[in-house]
C-alpha cells in the first residue's frame, strides 16, 4: 500500500498513516482504507489503532483542498462529488461498525476529513503539542460531509456541535479534551493507544463487540428500544463459550480475593477467547 503500513502486536493491528503531501487525506489513502477494514474483521484482530509516523506533519491534516477543487470543477466528476463523499462516510460507517475498538492516536494536526475520520473511532487519544484538531470546513466554503456533522451531534450534543461546525473551530488537544472530543491527552498517544487496546484486546471478545453494538445502536434509537437491543446483545453474549469461560475463572477467585482480582493481571489473563 501507498499511504498505509501495519504493524502486529500480539492481536492488536497497528494502522500507520503517510502521505509525503503533508499527511493530507486523499481518495487513494481512503481507498486502502476501505481494503483496510475488510482485513480487520478477522476475528483474531481484536483491536486497532491509527496512528500517524511521528515525523509527519500531522495525524490526518485535513482533506486534501486541491482535490476537492478538482473534483467540483472538473466536469467529469462534478456530478459525482456528492456519491464519492457518501462513499467516504459509507468506508467510515463499516469502521465504526466493527465488532472491536478502534482507537485514533491523534499524534499530529487532525482538520477536516481526517477529524470526520477521527470521529468513527472509539475512542480518540489527543497528545499534547503544538497540534489543532477542527472542523474547518466552512472556512473553506464547504460542510464536513463524510458523517462529520452527525457523529460530531451524537459525541457532544447539539448546542456544542453547532457552535463547533458554525463557527469552524480548531483548537489545541487540551481545549478538544474540555469539549468532551478526544478522551485523553498525553505525551505520547500511539504508546497510550497501545496501551489502551492490548487491555481491551485481553478481554472477552464477544463482550466487546456486543457491548459496542448495544452502545452505537441504542444511541440511535429511544430508551425502550435501546433497552431491547441491549437485551438481544446480553443475550447472545450469555450464550457464548467466551461467557462460560470468563464467569467460570471469576467463579475459582477466592471470595476475599475478588475485588482485588477485577483490578489486578490476572483478571486479563484468560486462556485464548474464541469470541463466538
Amino acid at each position: 500500500m501507498e499511504f498505509w503500513t501495519t504493524e502486529q502486536r500480539d492481536h492488536v493491528t497497528v494502522a500507520i498513516f503517510s502521505n509525503p503531501a503533508r499527511n493530507y487525506l486523499v481518495k487513494p489513502a481512503i481507498d486502502e482504507l476501505e481494503q483496510l477494514v475488510e482485513q480487520w474483521r478477522d476475528p483474531s484482530i481484536r483491536a486497532v489503532v491509527i496512528q500517524s509516523r511521528p515525523e509527519d506533519a500531522g495525524f490526518m491534516t485535513h482533506y486534501s483542498v486541491d482535490e476537492l477543487y478538482g473534483l467540483i470543477t472538473d466536469p467529469a466528476t462534478a456530478r459525482y462529488s456528492a456519491a464519492i463523499v457518501r462513499g467516504y462516510k459509507a468506508i467510515f460507517d463499516r469502521l465504526q461498525a466493527l465488532p472491536k475498538v478502534i482507537i485514533a492516536a491523534l499524534n499530529g494536526d487532525t482538520m477536516g476529513g481526517g477529524f470526520e475520520l477521527a470521529l468513527a473511532c472509539d475512542l480518540r487519544i489527543g497528545q499534547k503539542g503544538d497540534f489543532r484538531y477542527g472542523n474547518p470546513e466552512l472556512r473553506v466554503g464547504v460542510i464536513p460531509g463524510a458523517g462529520g456533522t452527525q457523529r460530531l451531534t451524537r459525541l457532544v450534543g447539539l448546542a456544542r456541535a453547532v457552535e463547533w461546525v458554525l463557527r469552524a473551530r480548531i483548537v489545541k488537544p487540551e481545549v478538544a479534551l474540555e469539549l468532551g472530543l478526544v478522551h485523553e491527552v498525553v505525551e505520547d498517544a500511539p504508546a497510550r493507544a497501545l496501551e489502551l487496546e492490548l487491555e481491551i484486546a485481553s478481554f472477552p471478545p464477544k463482550a466487546v463487540g456486543n457491548a459496542k453494538i448495544a452502545l452505537y445502536r441504542g444511541a440511535d434509537s429511544n430508551l425502550q428500544g435501546g433497552f431491547e437491543i441491549e437485551n438481544m446483545m446480553w443475550t447472545e453474549v450469555m450464550q457464548s463459550d467466551d461467557a462460560q469461560l470468563a464467569l467460570k475463572t471469576y467463579i475459582d477467585v477466592d471470595l476475599d480475593s475478588r475485588r482485588d482480582w477485577f483490578e489486578s493481571e490476572s483478571s486479563k489473563n484468560y486462556p485464548a477467547y474464541s469470541g463466538h
